[in-house]
């Protein structure tokens, strides 16, 4: 059984070598994860998502074509100059705010062959510590600290820790799956007991999924190391838990019951937008009547549009 770390996490991975067909033609030019949510690519509120709970150094693992993003995270002195002479504060404040987040550092996975070949490239840059890692595209909402509980449910238990949601039994074939048992933390916090990847309907061990949260033990690295491909070919990190489970390793679930964007599906991502921009106290008031208006105009459900 792993002993509870003697350092907390202080490093968070980022999995962005994804190619982003389900936004083509867009992500033939740009990364998926810098489209833009609102005005700052999803992204950048992953990073800021780390930062905010005391993690000051990020990885990104990177692939082809992803070169925009590195490119993000740097400083742009021809902008910041013009906006400086512009007295653009504004502006220039958000400029910074982008590359002074963290310090985001990337690496490359040279072939895409899964979420658990992405993290393993991240062996070096974590040592032996515990980590984060964190999917570009779940965003999960600022007020909502899911990330600060897992970080101390791993603090006090050791071992590993992953963010599950209630997705209902129809869904759960979407997603890798969890069978739990309660522990003394609340009912928010569970044991997980086995994992299976994408299972059918009805042989999934329950209607929890795991989202894209997770606080590692550097154990997994090992693991991942001899984790042969599974679903579709690839390294999945969801059969290396399995494998940690089955050596009686802790593994941990932290139930989400607040506000998440899948920002990977193009519904989910028009409604993140809507959702966001709407509670900003710049845009929100005058979308907000927008959108009244405009749900007012529309024609009765199953006419065709004038």
């Amino acid at each position: 059984m792993s002993m509870p770390p003697t350092r907390p996490a202080r490093k968070a991975v980022i999995p962005v070598a994804g190619m982003g067909t389900r936004f083509l033609p867009a992500t033939k030019a740009v990364p998926k994860e810098l489209l833009p949510v609102v005005d700052r690519p999803a992204l950048q509120y992953i990073v800021e998502e780390a930062a905010r709970a005391g993690l000051p150094e990020v990885l990104m693992v990177t692939g082809r074509g992803k070169a925009a993003i590195e490119d993000f995270f740097d400083r742009t002195p021809e902008l910041e100059t013009a906006l400086e002479k512009k007295g653009d504060e504004g502006r220039l404040s958000a400029v910074h705010e982008s590359t002074d987040v963290a310090q985001v550092h990337f690496v490359r996975q040279g072939e895409a062959r899964g979420l658990g070949h992405a993290v393993l490239q991240a062996a070096a840059f974590v040592g032996d510590e515990p980590f984060a890692v964190l999917l570009g595209d779940d965003l999960i909402d600022a007020r909502d600290h899911l990330l600060e509980q897992m970080l101390a449910v791993q603090a006090e238990h050791g071992g590993s820790v992953i963010a599950l949601l209630d997705v209902g039994r129809e869904n759960i074939d979407k997603y890798g799956a969890v069978a739990v048992e309660p522990t003394g933390d609340g009912s928010d916090v569970v044991a997980v007991t086995g994992l299976v990847e994408k299972p059918p309907v009805d042989e999934a061990p329950s209607s929890l999924a795991i989202i894209g949260r997770y606080v590692l033990a550097p154990e997994v690295f090992d693991v991942l190391r001899e984790t042969a491909p599974g679903r579709g070919g690839e390294i999945q990190l969801t059969d290396a838990l399995a494998t940690l489970v089955e050596r009686g390793e802790p593994v941990h679930g932290v139930v989400f019951g607040g506000r998440r964007y899948d920002t990977g599906d193009k519904l989910d991502y028009l409604k993140a937008v809507i959702r966001l921009a709407s509670e900003r106290d710049d845009l929100g008031p005058s979308l907000r009547g927008w959108l009244r208006d405009f749900v007012t105009e529309l024609p009765p459900e199953g006419a065709s549009p004038s």
